[in-house]
């Protein structure tokens, strides 16, 4: 099933509205063509999202906005994110696809720091108790990582990394927890969405796969919760 790129372009001039304080800047022309492109190699609209927050995290950090931010400008980061994304639920590339940039890889400190500043905010939330603490205990843990993870070199690093990925799990499984059932179905049936301009080239056990890691990462959206493990 092929994105509709007339609605598509309608989602992202309103996400990109809300970004900008209620300025709306219409996809037309070259630009219409270009977010065209996103859905026709089957960039999902929540990945889309994701990146333009990141551009315009960059943006707003260099100090007070003099002008919108265009949709165009974000490309970069939105390529990298879906590139990112293919990786993560195992789709096959388009043939489209393969013009994302090659990132550079973040330091592992930095990478925590940012981690820790997530979660912290986390803390408080208005969910669940037993949620909240699995969030203080995950940040005192990384904090520790983070005391280390500068001079980590070898078995050391990689011990790291590998205890960012079972926290990670630990946090998701509480984040699952977090949902009513209407929520759940809501994002199982975006994952299945979101998998199926990709189906007719996975097996059933990839496809299965794919719609799985596809429905954490919408669970992890939902709940605000980074990724721990550096990518």
């Amino acid at each position: 099933m092929m994105i509709d790129a007339s609605a598509y372009c309608r989602e992202l001039e309103a996400y990109l509205c809300k970004k900008n304080e209620g300025h709306l800047i219409r996809i037309v022309g070259p630009v219409f063509e270009q977010v065209s492109r996103w859905a026709a190699q089957g960039v999902p609209l929540a990945v889309a999202f994701r990146g333009i927050d990141r551009y315009c995290e960059r943006y707003y950090a260099k100090g007070p906005r003099r002008r919108p931010v265009r949709l165009e400008f974000c490309e970069a980061d939105i390529l990298e994110e879906f590139d990112n994304w293919r990786r993560a639920v195992g789709v096959p590339a388009t043939e489209t696809a393969g013009d994302s940039p090659e990132g550079k890889q973040d330091s592992l400190p930095s990478h925590l720091d940012r981690v820790i500043a997530r979660l912290t905010a986390l803390r408080g939330s208005d969910r669940s108790a037993v949620f909240r603490d699995r969030i203080d205990a995950a940040v005192r843990e990384l904090d520790t990582l983070r005391a280390s993870a500068k001079q980590a070199r070898g078995e050391a690093r990689a011990a790291i990394l590998s205890r960012l990925v079972a926290l990670d799990a630990t946090l998701l499984d509480a984040a699952g927890g977090e949902l009513d059932d209407e929520s759940r179905a809501a994002l199982a049936r975006r994952a299945e969405s979101e998998i199926s301009p990709f189906a007719s080239r996975m097996s059933p056990d990839a496809r299965r796969h794919a719609v799985d890691a596809a429905f954490a990462r919408l669970v992890r959206d939902a709940l605000g919760l980074p990724t721990l493990p550096l990518t």
